[in-house]
């Protein structure tokens, strides 16, 4: 029997590698691919006040989450738990084309 994730937040860090940073390309194909889930999805810069609306690409533009920092991404939510581990992985390999 799995357990529903209901109430429970899954949580993931991740290095931003791309060279210049979350700009309009990355940002875009980020919250495509949150929007691929039904979980709410946020995410912020490590140590930022503010989370943000992974699924909002004026935000996470607007994050200018610069090369080198990480970013920090947390989901509640019926798929939350791949939301995370999927997005992680987007940002681990620099945004590839075909993702999204």
């Amino acid at each position: 029997m799995l357990d529903r994730a209901d109430g429970q937040i899954f949580t993931g860090n991740v290095r931003l590698v791309h060279a210049v940073g979350m700009h309009a390309r990355p940002a875009v194909k980020l919250t495509k691919l949150a929007k691929k889930f039904q979980a709410q999805i946020s995410v912020r810069v490590a140590g930022a006040p503010e989370w943000i609306n992974a699924k909002s690409v004026a935000k996470i533009m607007a994050m200018r989450a610069a090369h080198g920092s990480t970013i920090e991404i947390k989901a509640s939510g019926t798929d939350a738990e791949a939301a995370v581990a999927a997005l992680v992985d987007l940002v681990a390999s620099d945004f590839p084309d075909g993702a999204g």
